[in-house]
């Protein structure tokens, strides 16, 4: 797909769900990367988009889990995503990770990285990192062991044994340290932080892989309010360094750290603005908020 007919879509995408985009986009007004060569593995935002999807469905057993979907986040945006329970949010992002393959539609990663054409694990590796609800790690190692055993090198047996933290890993790991909150645990075991450190840590696992774009399901469930008001710090500081896509039911939270919230029904999307302006949307009251 080239960046004009990517802006184009991006453009039917926002006029469809309200919004209306400048006429520039990060790329100035040129023609994003028309006339560029693709290369293999590099995410080409020239465009001012990262992720695109449109006309996207997938059903289960008849069921329309993802019913043309269509939206576009930009480099370095911090989309917040909300909807009632069965809207298609889980299954959205199993499409963008090739977890799930849909029936129909686009997903690209930049203009030139067609995500369908890839499995799960080479789109882990072209740099969309996912965070599950519940924290994975490894409890019976300490933090910084688990932080060092995310660090994006060659995994062999031989490899593994010999490897040796280099001063610019060094310095990485001690910045994702900081970055999550936990330079006070560095040696403690991960199965004694608490659950919102946990999440934490899980966090800066997926940071050592240097992703561009950021999936996070829930992340403040269970959290107590600390490590909530802790983690809407978090995400505010990865804003603009990574792209992040936040599903989550914490309205709280979500006023904390969006600016464009999206909210999906019957696996499409309902409405689109702000906070206040979806809050106030005759339809997302009716199936979502409540009265």
């Amino acid at each position: 797909m080239t960046p004009d007919l990517m802006e184009q879509g991006a453009r039917r995408v926002a006029k469809h769900n309200g919004i209306e985009l400048p006429g520039n986009t990060e790329s100035g007004g040129r023609e994003g990367g028309a006339g560029r060569i693709a290369i293999p593995g590099e995410v080409d935002v020239t465009h001012g988009r990262i992720l695109y999807l449109e006309d996207v469905c997938v059903s289960f057993d008849g069921f329309k889990a993802i019913n043309k979907l269509s939206l576009d986040i930009a480099p370095g945006e911090l989309r917040c995503i909300i909807g009632p329970n069965g809207a298609g949010k889980t299954t959205m992002m199993d499409i963008i990770t090739g977890k799930t393959r849909p029936d129909s539609g686009t997903v690209f990663f930049g203009s030139t990285i067609d995500l369908l054409r890839h499995k799960e694990a080479e789109i882990a590796q072209l740099g969309i990192g996912r965070k599950f609800q519940k924290p994975t790690v490894f409890e019976q190692l300490t933090v910084f062991e688990n932080l060092e055993l995310a660090l994006k090198t060659d995994k062999g047996v031989k490899r593994s044994m010999l490897f040796r933290l280099d001063s610019a890993q060094s310095d990485r790991l001690a910045e994702i340290i900081e970055t999550i909150h936990l330079s006070d645990s560095v040696s403690r075991m991960a199965g004694n932080l608490s659950h919102g450190q946990k999440q934490w840590l899980e966090i800066g696992m997926l940071l050592m892989q240097d992703p561009k774009l950021l999936l996070l399901d829930e992340p403040v469930a269970g959290m107590t309010d600390e490590e909530t008001a802790r983690t809407a710090e978090l995400f505010l500081t990865l804003k603009g360094k990574h792209s992040l896509m936040v599903v989550e039911h914490d309205m709280s939270f979500i006023r904390t750290i969006s600016e464009i919230v999206t909210v999906l029904c019957d696996g499409s999307v309902l409405a689109q603005g702000t906070l206040d302006e979806v809050q106030s949307d005759e339809r997302v009251i009716e199936v979502y908020l409540g009265r």
